[in-house]
């Protein structure tokens, strides 16, 4: 772990924190809940296709997500002492009960049921002063990873397919995701500044303007093409999903569970890009939107050849000029970002001997937790996340864009 990312130098769980994971698991919810009354349109109009589609989505990227924490609740529970205290804090990750939280995995309830364990927690601790922060902060810390996980699993896809019912939803809820995701990440870089609201709306805009232009593109090719859009993601998702098995990630703590997040990330790259591998990533980023950007232009003009000209009369010419405009400006609006909005580094913060840098999660030492109000002379490291946070964030010091 780098040495930036010790243990005395993480923030406290805030009321931010708190409204940051109740307003996601709200979107969360409601993104399901327009799940399954779409579905239920579908099938009450007799579209079983579209029905059926819909369905094995949401079933997919629920099982991914499942499979994703059951691995992190294994890993979690070889940290020593780490059993005793989830239970003395509540049971927020169900403390020995590992049956029962394998059957809520097994009813895909389990990415639910850390949901509202990380909002009781949070309450617990934000309202009532109790102890469990850095518990609450770690819970969280995963709850944003599983979320974008499952945003880009479900949400993404979904928006291909049924961009003119869920448009404006899981466009929000995706852009929501990825802004929550990053204010998690820089929790572990205390030399850095915080992220702060005026910050973290133009990270949601230039996020929006780049997703939504790539997930419009998709729908418009599947609309004249509908048979061609799994073909176009077989051909795009193998290299993406070799380019993150070429750049080594260190994720997870089982060789099982590091190739599922590969696969996993080239499901991700495939809408929207994120660093995960060491390194400066500017050039990584550059040869990325370039590389979407052509590709969304080749979908673009594949639905302007097949389109029907009378029906896309009134739009079909203000959605081809649109579309690569919003995109452009997004591209923009993130140099002006990390130019004028991009919190800024800070001196380098005082310093305590931590743990190894090469310890995974389940040789990593357990350190007690502290009372809300009292100094944080210890903190509760979130392994996953910190490991990607130095890679999300990499290139020393330097200001050049890290995503």
């Amino acid at each position: 772990i780098p040495v930036h990312m010790e243990r005395r130098t993480f923030s406290r769980y805030s009321w931010i924190d708190f409204a940051f994971s109740v307003v996601g698991v709200c979107t969360f919810l409601f993104d399901w809940g327009s799940d399954l009354w779409l579905a239920r349109e579908f099938y009450c109009r007799g579209e079983l296709f579209w029905f059926g589609v819909l369905v094995s989505l949401m079933v997919l990227s629920s099982v991914v997500v499942q499979v994703f924490s059951w691995f992190w609740f294994r890993y979690d529970r070889e940290l020593p002492g780490f059993g005793e205290q989830a239970a003395g804090t509540g049971g927020v990750l169900f403390g020995d009960r590992v049956k029962l939280f394998r059957l809520l995995h097994v009813l895909q309830l389990g990415f639910l049921c850390r949901h509202i364990s990380a909002i009781r927690q949070g309450f617990r601790v934000w309202w009532r002063k109790e102890e469990g922060s850095e518990y609450a902060v770690y819970l969280t810390h995963d709850l944003s990873m599983l979320r974008l996980i499952e945003t880009f699993c479900e949400s993404a896809p979904q928006l291909v397919l049924m961009i003119y019912v869920m448009l404006t939803a899981s466009t929000t809820s995706i852009a929501w995701m990825v802004v929550d995701y990053h204010r998690s990440l820089r929790a572990f870089l205390p030399d850095k500044a915080k992220q702060r609201w005026g910050s973290s709306l133009v990270y949601f805009l230039w996020n929006l303007l780049l997703i939504g232009p790539r997930v419009a593109a998709l729908a418009l090719f599947s609309s004249v093409l509908p048979g061609f859009i799994a073909l176009h993601f077989l051909l795009l998702w193998p290299p993406l999903a070799l380019w993150a098995w070429r750049q080594r990630t260190h994720f997870m703590d089982s060789a099982g569970g590091e190739r599922l997040y590969r696969a996993t990330v080239g499901l991700i790259w495939y809408f929207s890009w994120f660093n995960v591998a060491e390194g400066r990533t500017l050039g990584r980023s550059l040869i990325y939107h370039s590389f979407i950007s052509v590709d969304v232009a080749v979908l673009l003009a594949t639905w302007w050849r097949y389109r029907d000209p009378v029906q896309t009369a009134a739009y079909g010419l203000a959605l081809l000029v649109a579309l690569p405009l919003t995109y452009l400006l997004g591209l923009l609006l993130k140099a002006l970002y990390y130019c004028c909005f991009h919190p800024r580094l800070l001196g380098p913060p005082d310093r305590e001997p931590g743990p190894p840098a090469d310890l995974p999660d389940s040789d990593a030492s357990f350190r007690a937790f502290t009372v809300q109000d009292e100094a944080p002379d210890s903190r509760l490291l979130n392994q996953r996340m910190a490991r990607h946070a130095a890679h999300f964030y990499s290139g020393g010091r330097a200001e050049a864009p890290p995503s």
